[in-house]
């Protein structure tokens, strides 16, 4: 990987629904996009995150090696090291098997498995790193935006999010502009996505429903209930009923000290069992390069104790 290297402020643990405030100081954020001919398609959408909140610290820039994309690249270079941004920028490019070919166009099989396997590749490395994703697939080649579903299918978590950028009245050959004014229309479309661990099941009931929204809201409902029901399997199975307690006081606010006191145990004992806790739940959200600590612990299972204490 080429890398272009700003200021970078790398946040902490992923937390779901924070505010704005609380995403800045604490998510991993990065923007993966296919790149084409039209650098601008990569820093309007960058803007448009900014603007919702996202605090991306690293954008990724997946291109082929045709002349025209190349030369799009050498603007984002000269764009992202001029300061425009505070991110990193990263260049990959789709390789052959080889991985002396850099691939200029999807013209053969072999091609499009070297562009699925570069996404894979870069996606799972960026998650296996705790980076949220926002990956745009409006640039480059259909094929890539094809692709760049199939991956999200693959690999995606709750928590990432497929975008596709509208611009009004823009068209190939107009004059470029790598950041709109406010007043012109853009829109950054986010694209739901199944993912396939529910494949089975969901073609079951696609057969059945007619609506493609009635669809997603179904199976929204059904992977959430099958989180619920994990965690509790986490709590039940992976936990002691001391370990357990720990785990309700904290996701409902209490520190060490004010535990101790609940349980009547040294404060030193709860930090020791937390400790305990924070491994096995290391080991079971398979976290193997990843810190787990109090903030992702309260992510995972404050949702399930309010959950749970409004079905009591």
């Amino acid at each position: 990987m080429d890398k272009i290297i700003d200021k970078v402020e790398e946040g902490g643990i992923i937390m779901k629904n924070p505010n704005k405030k609380e995403r800045l100081k604490k998510q991993k954020e990065v923007l993966i996009a296919t790149l084409g001919t039209e650098p601008q398609v990569i820093t309007i959408a960058l803007d448009e995150l900014l603007k919702k909140g996202y605090s991306v610290s690293k954008v990724v820039a997946i291109h082929t090696n045709n002349p025209k994309v190349l030369d799009a690249l050498k603007i984002l270079d000269d764009e992202f090291l001029k300061g425009s941004y505070n991110t990193e920028f990263i260049k990959v490019p789709v390789k052959g098997y080889s991985h002396d070919e850099v691939i200029e166009d999807f013209l053969t099989e072999g091609s499009v498995k070297a562009l699925l396997s570069t996404i894979y590749k870069e996606i799972r490395e960026l998650k296996e790193n705790g980076f949220t994703i926002h990956f745009l697939i409006s640039g480059g080649r259909k094929i890539m935006g094809v692709i760049g579903m199939l991956v999200a299918q693959l690999l995606f978590g709750d928590e990432d999010r497929l975008w596709y950028l509208i611009t009004e009245g823009w068209e190939p050959g107009n004059e470029r502009k790598l950041h709109l004014s406010s007043e012109e229309k853009v829109w950054l479309v986010q694209i739901p996505v199944i993912r396939w661990s529910e494949a089975s099941t969901l073609m079951r009931t696609v057969a059945e429903i007619g609506d493609p929204s009635e669809v997603e809201a179904w199976y929204k409902k059904l992977t959430k209930k099958a989180e619920f029901k994990r965690k509790k399997e986490f709590l039940n199975h992976w936990l002691t009923l001391a370990e357990r307690e720990i785990v309700e006081l904290v996701c409902k606010g209490y520190d060490n000290a004010s535990i101790s006191k609940i349980l009547h145990k040294k404060e030193q004992t709860i930090a020791n069992q937390l400790q305990v806790i924070y491994e096995k739940l290391k080991e079971w959200k398979d976290y193997p390069s990843m810190k787990v600590d109090r903030n992702l612990l309260i992510a995972e299972f404050a949702p399930y104790f309010a959950l749970k204490d409004l079905e009591e």
